[in-house]
């Protein structure tokens, strides 16, 4: 045992190993974002941290295999139970952690909920490769890769439990879909400034086209979502964007 640093008490070995949890700097490895320059999201000394790193807090160093751990415990128990299966103590139960180790990096259940499926799915969709349509099939396919795995499984779930948990439903507005479709949104505002992109959209309209079917097909079954969908979609999404007789979207195979 070590000091505490107070007169006549030693540290047990508890709380030795929660703090060693803390002593590794990474970030989760399903995370595919980028750092955002936005004011809010800067740490103490002025470096850019994700939107999912700014949802842990400032503080502790992070573990990523404690944060690639509970993610898939998170969306694991959703498939399951549902929201009301996810808990802090069962989800340090799953990854057998303490649930310290929990409690100091997510505040509630729904951020880390949220987290999880942030995790999955990323932030920053819509990469700038120079063309609208090649954004664009870059931000669908992150919902066709996250929708392949637990994510997918745990979908409809979580979609009933925000349907009753309208604090959760904010939650993952606020934490998820707002960053990706700021993202999505950007790709289109670069693409009319390339022109691309004609003036006069219904900018959220757009949006939902890109990205329904792929929550609807997750939650139906009707269908298949395949690389073929990601560039179907964009296709026929294109058709009503594109400036008419304005410089053509070319795609390279």
């Amino acid at each position: 045992m070590a000091s505490t640093g107070q007169p006549g008490r030693m540290r047990t070995r508890n709380e030795e190993r929660a703090d060693t949890i803390y002593s590794y700097v990474a970030k989760p490895r399903f995370l595919t974002v980028k750092p955002s320059p936005e004011p809010h999201a800067m740490s103490k000394r002025g470096a850019p941290r994700t939107r999912a790193a700014a949802m842990h807090g400032v503080g502790r160093p992070r573990d990523e295999r404690i944060d690639a751990e509970v993610a898939f415990a998170v969306l694991s128990a959703l498939k399951e139970g549902g929201y009301r299966a996810v808990t802090i103590d069962g989800i340090a139960r799953r990854v057998g952690r303490a649930r310290t180790s929990i409690y100091r990096r997510w505040t509630s259940k729904r951020s880390l909920v949220a987290y999880a499926v942030l995790s999955e799915m990323g932030d920053d969709p819509a990469a700038d490769t120079g063309s609208v349509r090649e954004d664009l099939e870059a931000a669908v396919g992150t919902l066709l890769n996250a929708f392949a795995g637990p994510l997918g499984r745990a979908l409809a779930g979580l979609v009933a439990d925000m349907a009753q948990d309208k604090a959760l439903a904010l939650t993952i507005r606020k934490q998820v879909l707002t960053a990706r479709r700021r993202s999505m949104r950007e790709a289109l505002i670069r693409g009319r400034n390339r022109g691309e992109v004609r003036d006069g959209l219904d900018v959220e309209l757009v949006l939902d086209m890109l990205t329904a079917p792929f929550y609807y097909r997750t939650l139906f079954g009707h269908a298949p979502i395949t690389l073929r969908t990601t560039r179907q979609v964009v296709a026929y999404v294109l058709r009503i964007i594109e400036v008419e007789g304005g410089r053509k979207i070319h795609h390279a195979r």
